[in-house]
This record gives C-alpha cells, structure tokens and sequence, in this order.
C-alpha cells in the first residue's frame, strides 16, 4: 500500500502570519521604545565606523566587482561606496558586528539585533534615493527607526523561548528573518509578498555556529549578520517581483524547519509582538566584550584599582574564581590557546585578564601585538568558571534579565582581595539613566576617528534631535556619514 501526501497546498504557517501582521499592520506607539532606538541607531553607526580602522574588516568592504558604482544605490557610511541595496547591507552589517560592540540580547537564544540596520538602512536610504529620482517623495528617518524596532521584535522574541544554537544554529537565521520582513515592507511588497518573503528566509540554508566556538571560532563571527542581513534584502526583492513562497516552510512533516534542524519541536512564543526587545535591549558601552563577560570585566576594572590602592600588582595573585551563569560556561569558559581575535573576544578568561592588567578593555587588547604579553596568559592560567544556580534563574527570569558574574581574588600567602559582583552591566535597562550619557561619549568618540569636527557637529546635533530626525529624508541622514 502506498500513503499519498496531500498535495493541497496549505495557509501560510501562523508564524509567518504573526510575523508578516506585525511587520505589515502593527503601529509602534511606545515613546521609550523610539527613544531607545534613536540612541541605537547611534551607537550602532558608531561601532561600524570604529571597525573601519580595522583592515580586516575593512578588505570585505565595497563592491562585489571593484570600481562598480550603483546610480541612486545606498551609501555606506564612513565611505565614498554607493552599492546596490544587497552589497550595501553586506557592508553596513559586517562594519556593525566587526568588533562585537553593538547592541546585545539575551534569552533562550542570544544575538544582536541592531545587526539587522544593514538592510533597514540600505534598502530605506535606496528606496529614497529612487524616489527622489522618479519625483517621489523618501522615506524619513522615522521609518528606519520603526523598522529598527521591528526588528528587533521579531529577532527577541524569537528568541526568548528558542533555542537555535543548542541545535547548531547561529543565531544569525533570526537576523536573516526579522530584516526580511521589515525590509520587504520598506521597499514596499504587499502583505503576501511579505508573508512569501519570510517563507523564503526559513526555507534557506541556515549558518551553523562552527565559527563562534573552539577550535574553529574565527572572524566568520563579525561579517555572519551582515551576510545575513544582506541575504534578507535579496530575498525581499526577489518576493517584490512576485515569486511564490512557501507556506508551510516551518510545520511541513519531514522537509519544513522544524523537522528538519529543530528537533521536530514548533516555535514557542513568550508574549505577542509588540515594542519589549527595544526598550529591554542590552547596550555595550564601556567594553567590546561578548555579553556574558561584561559584568566581569567591570569587576576586572574594580580589582585593577584595588590591587593599586593596595599597592599589589597583578603578579600577586594566586587564583581568580568567577561565579557566573550557565550560558557564559558554554559559550566563553575557554582554556588553551587562542588563535586570533575573534578567538579571544569570546574567551572570559582572556577578558578578565586584559583589564586587571592593563586598566582598560579595547578593541586593539585582541590584536595580536596585546596578546603577545606573556602576563595575559599567565594570569588566564589561575582563572577557573564556575556556575551559580541563582545566577542562571535571574539570568532567564524576564523580570530581571541579570547576566551576573562575581570574582573572588585570592592572593599568594594566603589572604583574599575579596569577592567582586555586578549583576547588571552598565548597558542594562536598569542602568539607562546612567548608561546612555557614557553612550553618547562613545558615539562622539567613533564620529571623530572618521570625521572633520564640522561634520562630527552636525551629525551629533541632528541625532540628538529627536524631532528633526524623525522627519529627516533617510538619504540626506546617510550623507551626512560620506566622506
């Protein structure tokens, strides 16, 4: 006997309808939500114009083919590059993540969701410029920022009650799908063709996470999202010209999603769509470290001026013991060798170590002339992780969102430096009104390692303004990034 599988083709999965509703039908009303987004937006920028002092980032940078300019494509800032909205969303995205310094979430599934501004500002600064051309009037810089909160939406929430890298997965494939849908409705596809799009995001190969974790991690980690991101914008225009979708990509038995890289299990969903991810989203201020190890390397700072003040010095230590929670065990407890950068900013050992000794964290301590000290490696050495069951609850708890270490400094001869804790770093939303002071200072300090100080004035003043960057043409905003 044979079993037929029906070959009626089904409605459109409820994910990708949650998905294509909220991205299509859902007005964003949340003040807090658009004012976190603005800083954002800045801190965002600023991270990608720091990675473009970095030849390694930046020799992924520009056209595919060299010398190719796009009439009326997207710019990318901090360069004299105009790309097709595909290549531009590439570059934006890869000088964003290069040094792991851009906005963080935390739950089931981590990530970084204003990875997803690749494709929002391309395709929004490309559609303008078009627009323009053809007499039509551009989007405005409010439309990148309620698409940025979108984003970051459909990326969180996602995330909260799945886990895609305990199945392999970069977590990667949720910038893929959240800058698939809020760019297919900037460049302006119907409510099916949004629905076709996502469809077409989950149906595509998906990254596994070889590159973030020993012995293979490597820089693939800093260009993955804007390979990601990029890859949303093509798949948008593809689903713009019409072409069909899949509608049950995700529950199809035996070749959907689930099925095949999830274990069989459907998507949970913590809470519906709305606004929560932007006004709960972690900021990395102070350091680029990998988020777990952030509140260490407040600590680190803190036993760094202890040590001074009593005229210790780093050599003096006989054993650090850093209780932390459970997703920093498994992503950045590494001992042995570290093979470059990449390698050694997901390492908490490397990280704690840098500032105890140095009295600073930077995105040059990862190059390989810092890690040439031999001190470093030293120290790493008397550095053992441990987990602390309260630590991981307050970690996953949505009222707390804690990503807590503590260290415990014991000294030769037997005495204590005592323990260090913080709960909540500097970029947490408990800690805003004392963050996004210090964030303003680091996208100041970003704008001037590209910029004269007229055009440093002019774009700190116009993203200050809330008022006048809303209604602001998204191409004249990106202009002003040119050099």
């Amino acid at each position: 006997m044979s079993s037929h599988v029906s070959n009626v083709r089904p409605k459109p999965d409820e994910v990708l309808v949650k998905i294509a509703d909220y991205a299509t039908k859902y007005e964003v009303k949340s003040k807090e939500a658009y004012e976190t987004a603005r800083y954002c937006l800045m801190d965002t920028l600023g991270c990608g114009l720091e990675a473009l002092e970095f030849p390694a980032c930046t020799k992924l940078l520009g056209p595919i083919v060299p010398g190719t300019v796009v009439p009326n494509g997207a710019k990318v800032p901090g360069t004299q590059f105009q790309l097709d909205p595909v290549q531009a969303a590439f570059n934006i995205g890869a000088m964003i993540r290069w040094l792991d310094f851009n906005d963080t979430w935390l739950a089931a599934e981590w990530g970084h969701p204003s990875d997803n501004l690749g494709g929002i500002l391309a395709a929004a600064d490309w559609v303008s410029r078009n627009a323009l051309a053809a007499g039509r009037k551009p989007l405005t810089m409010r439309d990148v920022l309620t698409a940025m909160i979108k984003a970051h939406e459909i990326q969180g929430v996602l995330a909260l009650e799945n886990s895609f890298n305990r199945v392999g997965l970069d977590h990667v494939v949720l910038v893929k799908v959240a800058s698939t849908a809020v760019v297919a409705r900037l460049i302006g596809c119907s409510y099916d063709e949004v629905v076709n799009a996502v469809s077409q995001a989950w149906v595509d190969g998906q990254s596994l996470r070889t590159y973030r974790h020993a012995p293979n991690t490597g820089s693939r980690k800093s260009w993955a999202a804007g390979d990601a991101t990029s890859r949303a914008v093509r798949l948008a225009l593809i689903s713009k010209t019409g072409e069909m979708g899949y509608p049950s990509v995700l529950s199809a038995r035996t070749w959907g999603f689930y099925d095949v890289l999830f274990k069989g299990k459907p998507f949970k969903f913590q809470r519906p769509f709305g606004s929560y991810v932007m006004e709960n989203v972690l900021f990395k201020i102070s350091y680029p470290a990998e988020f777990h190890a952030q509140t260490a390397v407040e600590c680190a700072m803190d036993i760094h001026r202890e040590l001074k003040r009593q005229g210790r010095t780093p050599e003096d230590i006989k054993k650090i013991t850093i209780r932390t929670h459970e997703a920093c065990l498994r992503i950045i407890d590494k001992k042995g060798p570290l093979a470059n950068p990449a390698d050694r900013d997901h390492c908490i050992q490397y990280m704690v170590a840098v500032p105890i000794l140095y009295g600073r964290l930077t995105a040059q301590d990862y190059e390989d002339e810092v890690a040439a000290d031999p001190r470093i490696d030293a120290l790493r050495a008397k550095i053992v992780c441990v987990g602390d069951k309260g630590f991981t609850r307050d970690y996953h708890d949505p009222e707390k969102r804690s990503i807590a270490n503590a260290l415990t400094v014991e000294l030769k001869g037997g005495t204590e430096l005592g323990e260090f804790v913080c709960e909540y770093p500097i970029g947490h939303k408990l800690r805003r009104k004392e963050g996004m002071p210090v964030l303003v200072e680091k996208f100041k300090a970003n704008l001037a390692r590209r910029f004269p100080s007229k055009q440093q004035k002019a774009i700190l003043e116009l993203c200050l303004d809330a008022g006048r960057l809303n209604a602001t043409p998204v191409n004249e905003f990106v202009d002003l990034f040119v050099i």
